[in-house]
């Protein structure tokens, strides 16, 4: 997809009225627009990087388009823009409808027996495909309308030709618990079951 400058005044524009989701440390990041579609905002951390030839954000779509032709569902990429301030892209697109794990999991009667075996499955078929989601966790893993689990927030990613070996099987799962561990999960969700499913004996 084709890089197309997006000045000040045009971006403004379309930010008028969106709503903000996520920021950092310069400020807002992510924000929903008025048309439902998502602008994300990426930043080049340090001058001398592997940023300055591949940008973050160019990853992001790349990874959508390789996500989509594995039949992974995942968002829909509209446009890539680089913006007037030196550093800065952006990706404008239609976000994945459904809910995440995330959100699922902290309504009142939810139950990991349930939906368990579907998020093993997921993981199970991204690890045969040869895909490591360093960013795997339930905060981007959406479950669609059709009930079908998507991923969603996939620049850190990476995809082999093979199968994935089992320490980065393993390495995978250490990322996700400490995602667990910090979202203070532990008590609820069965690390141990989804480890024992997909960890190699």
């Amino acid at each position: 997809m084709q890089c197309s400058r997006l000045p000040q005044a045009a971006l403004n524009q379309m930010i008028e009225g969106a709503r903000v989701l996520e920021t950092d440390s310069f400020g807002p990041k992510v924000y929903l627009l008025q048309d439902g579609n998502i602008l994300k905002l990426f930043r080049r951390k340090r001058v001398f990087s592997s940023a300055l030839f591949r940008p973050y954000s160019k990853r992001f779509i790349d990874n959508a388009v390789e996500l989509q032709k594995l039949g992974v569902p995942t968002f829909q990429v509209l446009q890539f823009y680089r913006l007037q301030a030196p550093g800065i892209t952006a990706v404008l697109y239609q976000p994945l409808p459904g809910e995440t794990l995330r959100q699922i999991a902290s309504k009142d009667g939810f139950n990991w027996q349930q939906s368990l075996p579907a998020l093993v499955g997921l993981i199970r078929s991204l690890h045969a495909s040869g895909i490591y989601f360093r960013s795997l966790h339930l905060g981007n893993i959406v479950v669609t309308p059709d009930n079908r689990m998507g991923l969603i927030d996939v620049a850190d990613m990476r995809f082999l030709r093979g199968p994935l070996p089992k320490y980065l099987i393993r390495r995978n799962l250490q990322h996700f618990a400490r995602y667990i561990d910090r979202e203070k999960l532990n008590d609820s969700f069965p690390m141990q079951a989804l480890e024992q499913a997909l960890l190699p004996s």
